[in-house]
């Protein structure tokens, strides 16, 4: 999947969500969790996004790994942290006309206990409201027990009035569906430009639902892969557009058997349809110009097969090493990271290389036949795996992406074959950062020519390309990612 760019700070992403860490309290002795414990862990984590930078995957999957909760209470925890970050906005509205001060004034491990109790009692049916304001006041009394009185007087009025909490006034649309769905503004009006009054709804509604969690088999395994899962009792099905996807009902896929051996990796089903489109010939020679977390790097590979070079080039030398990491876990040669030269010589399967993809190093001396540029973005179009990339993005961010997308694209079109295809691709739904960065870049490189995504993606995902050909997902309307995906050639 394609990365959500941060300017700062926090861990980059993963597409299989594991790493970093969590503080979990330990189960009383005796080993039963108590009803406060799925809670405390979705508040660690909440502290986690909002204090460190982290990705609200990564650091979930961390806890959850380290945590002793049952397979009802890790999907409860994991239920409170997606849906408090993902109704934030909402709630922070609510919490305006409840409390005596308004959210930004309070303390912040205050306002995310409120946020996390409000979000149970207002938006979460079967939660007895009373369970949300005890426990709530339980984990007050250990991050800031002073407010205790302060969050069971907000939660009990919250209780008493959450059927007539008013909302904005509907004659200001934007305003209105911004709190009423929990998105930022500035960006529902921008959707509201876009797609019109009727269908944004629509779209707000659906990044507010969980998304499924979706597994990538080894190619030609997901038969066998989706029976082993059953005989472990994991619900499994395989995935409706792309042919080695599986979706499985697991809060922690890392945990379950067959990660280790590379059974598996984690990948939404709109990114495994990338690799597809980029439809690498036997024996290929590839760049993946910004290829970290490297699943979409491992598909290539597996696609290309025996003989084939898959160039991983990634700007931080950590990341490199974490598409290493992940091939080679999935089974996949590996050479590097920083072997990029001596890989090309002997065809190795993927080589990691640590450099910008704006000014290719000099040991890329090979035309490649296939460039995918999966271009950092931002984001927009995977809110529901990511509900806290809508509170850190601003319009801004829409055209310094566009600027940096541009710039990448430019650095790496001269290493592109006569006859070779390039494959740009975000997980954004903003024009800025798809249609019109295409034509921009086109415009400056006559010798390029686009291609029908439909010719080169399953059957099965040919209604979700549209009228230019572009491969183009939206949540609300294909159940996937909002994705965009053009496939380009160069002429010989």
């Amino acid at each position: 999947m394609t990365r959500p760019d941060r300017r700062s700070g926090g861990r980059p992403r993963s597409d299989v969500g594991h790493g970093g860490t969590a503080t979990r309290r330990d189960a009383p002795r005796g080993g039963a969790p108590t009803p406060t414990e799925a809670r405390r862990l979705a508040l660690d984590v909440l502290r986690r996004v909002e204090d460190d930078g982290a990705y609200a995957d990564v650091a979930l999957a961390a806890a959850l790994a380290a945590s002793d909760l049952d397979a009802r209470d890790r999907a409860f925890a994991a239920r409170l942290v997606y849906g408090t970050l993902a109704w934030r906005g909402r709630l922070d509205w609510h919490l305006g006309q409840l409390a005596t001060r308004p959210p930004e004034a309070l303390d912040p491990p205050v306002r995310r206990v409120l946020r996390l109790g409000l979000y149970q009692i207002v938006l979460l049916d079967r939660v007895p409201a009373h369970a949300a304001v005890a426990t709530s006041v339980d984990l007050t009394k250990d991050v800031a027990p002073a407010a205790a009185g302060l969050v069971n007087a907000v939660l009990r009025r919250a209780t008493r009035e959450r059927a007539t909490l008013p909302l904005p006034d509907p004659s200001d649309p934007a305003r209105h569906l911004a709190v009423a769905y929990s998105h930022p503004e500035w960006l529902v009006a921008r959707w509201l430009e876009m797609l019109g009054p009727e269908e944004t709804p629509l779209l707000l509604a659906a990044d507010n639902e969980a998304a499924p969690t979706v597994l990538r088999a080894r190619q030609g395994t997901r038969d066998r892969l989706i029976a082993d899962l059953r005989a472990q009792g994991i619900a499994a099905a395989p995935g409706r557009w792309a042919p080695d996807a599986v979706v499985v009902e697991a809060a922690a896929p890392q945990t379950l058997a067959g990660w280790r051996r590379g059974d598996f990796t984690v990948q939404s089903e709109a990114s495994q349809l990338v690799a597809l489109l980029v439809d690498p010939p036997p024996g290929a020679r590839v760049l993946d110009a910004c290829a970290a977390p490297g699943g979409k790097t491992t598909h290539l590979a597996e696609l290309a097969g025996d003989g084939a070079l898959v160039v991983a080039l990634e700007r931080h030398p950590r990341r490199a090493v974490t598409v290493a990491a992940t091939a080679r876990r999935l089974g996949v040669a590996v050479d590097g990271p920083d072997g990029a030269g001596a890989a090309a010589a002997r065809g190795l399967g993927v080589a990691t290389l640590a450099a910008d993809a704006r000014q290719p190093p000099l040991a890329l001396t090979t035309r490649f036949d296939r460039i995918l540029v999966d271009a950092p973005c931002t984001g927009l179009g995977t809110l529901r795996a990511h509900p806290e990339v809508r509170w850190s993005r601003t319009a801004d961010d829409v055209r310094r992406l566009a600027d940096l997308q541009l710039a990448i694209l430019d650095g790496v079109t001269p290493l592109l074959a006569p006859g070779g295809v390039l494959v740009y691709a975000t997980c954004t739904i903003s024009r800025e950062e798809n249609e019109d960065l295409v034509a921009r870049w086109l415009a400056a490189h006559g010798d390029v020519e686009r291609e029908h995504a439909a010719a080169h993606l399953p059957s099965a995902a040919a209604s979700l390309v549209d009228a230019a050909g572009a491969l183009r997902t939206f949540p609300h309307r294909h159940g996937l990612d909002g994705f965009y995906a053009v496939r380009v050639r160069r002429r010989t």
